[in-house]
């Protein structure tokens, strides 16, 4: 077996090849972006049907020579427990059993390579339900590409920051299961040096850590960012990054502006998934990655929302990975697609900010929804908020709180329990608790709605 460190090499030096090839996509006219959605869907069930068992019975009435991008609309939407309950029938390579990957994941301590070709990394699951995804020795590589594609044409395309190393600090998951994790690791020594500073960190730990990098890309779960904000504002922080990526939870409209008053740089949203969809940032917004996965936004019966329309899911369809087929994988992300063509040329679809997902709306037992934005519209008010987590009961919620100075509970507690009235909740009961500390997922990130 190959040592790691070669194997690592190897990869870097791929990534190093594909990037350039991958900036170009985002040029590329709607006729090659087409042509190559035809091209990487036939290649991808030609591998699926004709190695993996479970995709085989699904792909059968399909002519695969003739097949369209508006045919896969047809094939049956597959979800997190058809991966999970099928993953050894549906992977194309049998060594990858689900037993396999669980024993490669319990026993990661850092970055490591399985047959000295695939990446294993886990979804904990700010859904609560866990996920295992498997890369190929080029999926990844090419994953890498879509993530940072983006980032470099900003970088390149800024004559402030032609002289300015990219230096990242990136405050997230702790190990390497975790695909953000996994990716800066394997693919350090790129055009990015990356510093990562585990989000389990005390914060005066990462505080620290951060004024001795001095990073001019800070990269991070948004939660953490928030509080990393407050910080530079209270003077402890002393950084001034040229660009902030917040990623790996939804960006509310209140931290972004947070973020931008403190340190004046561009936020560049991130918006990405385990199942290999990484959207990337123009100044106007967010890009789907139309050329390596199909992206259908639908409503909560499948079907398909038009450009404005918000959805309540989206199915996946990852092109590029064959070594784990994810055909209209669903995900129950809350995405709407952005109307009209991009100022900056690109023919990727636009999506704006998500806001969170299907499994953070709270349905009581008298039959009323409510959608997070609802709690977010009164606990983002507070200056002295630093994080919450909201979690539902059965007339209404507890809400357990962290702040840096005087805050009053109780009024907090009447403007939820009034929102909540408003949309069409009879008599709720809200608590409010301060508390010292809120606990993460395994993964670093923080599930802040919590429904019963």
């Amino acid at each position: 077996m190959a040592g790691y460190e070669d194997l690592r090499l190897r990869h870097v030096a791929l990534a190093d090849d594909i990037v350039a090839q991958h900036l170009e996509r985002i040029s590329w006219s709607p006729a090659q972006l087409a042509a190559e959605q035809l091209r990487a869907l036939r290649a991808l069930l030609g591998v699926a049907s004709a190695r993996s068992a479970w995709h085989r019975e699904r792909l059968a009435a399909i002519d695969l020579d003739e097949v369209t991008v508006e045919d896969v609309e047809m094939l049956p939407v597959m979800t997190k427990s058809d991966l999970m309950n099928d993953f050894d029938d549906i992977v194309t390579d049998p060594r990858l059993g689900r037993a396999v990957c669980e024993n490669h994941l319990r026993d990661l301590v850092g970055d490591a390579y399985l047959f000295d070709e695939y990446h294993v990394v886990a979804s904990g699951g700010s859904s609560g339900h866990r996920g295992v995804f498997a890369y190929g020795w080029e999926a990844w590589a090419t994953c890498y590409a879509s993530v940072v594609r983006f980032q470099l044409r900003d970088w390149s395309s800024d004559p402030e920051l032609a002289e300015v190393p990219r230096v990242a600090a990136v405050v997230a998951a702790a190990n390497a299961t975790h695909i953000s994790g996994a990716l800066g690791r394997t693919f350090s020594g790129t055009a990015t040096t990356r510093h990562f500073l585990p989000v389990t960190l005390p914060l005066t730990e990462i505080v620290a850590g951060l004024n001795e990098l001095q990073p001019t890309l800070l990269q991070g779960y948004s939660s953490v960012l928030h509080r990393l904000a407050l910080e530079g504002r209270r003077g402890r922080l002393h950084i001034q990054p040229r660009r902030i990526n917040p990623i790996s939870e939804p960006l509310t409209p209140e931290t972004r502006a947070l973020l931008q008053d403190v340190w004046g740089a561009p936020v560049i949203n991130g918006y990405g998934m385990s199942e290999g969809l990484f959207a990337g940032a123009c100044a106007h917004g967010l890009h789907l990655p139309d050329d390596l996965c199909l992206v259908e936004v639908v409503d909560s019966r499948g079907r398909a929302t038009s450009p404005g329309q918000p959805g309540e899911r989206v199915l996946v369809t990852n092109l590029y990975n064959p070594a784990l087929p994810l055909i209209r994988y669903e995900v129950t992300d809350e995405v709407t697609i952005v109307p009209g063509s991009c100022p900056c040329g690109s023919a990727l679809r636009r999506i704006a900010d998500p806001q969170g997902r299907l499994d953070d709306t709270f349905v009581y037992p008298d039959g009323t929804i409510v959608h997070p934005h609802v709690f977010r519209g009164v606990l983002g008010q507070p200056p002295t908020m630093v994080e919450y987590q909201v979690r539902q009961t059965s007339g209404g919620a507890d809400i357990a709180i962290i702040t840096d100075g005087p805050i009053d509970e109780v009024a907090l507690a009447e403007g939820v329990a009034a929102a909540l009235q408003r949309v069409g909740l009879k008599r709720p009961v809200v608590i409010v608790d301060l508390v010292a500390a809120i606990d993460r997922l395994s993964s670093g990130k923080l599930k802040r709605f919590v429904p019963l």
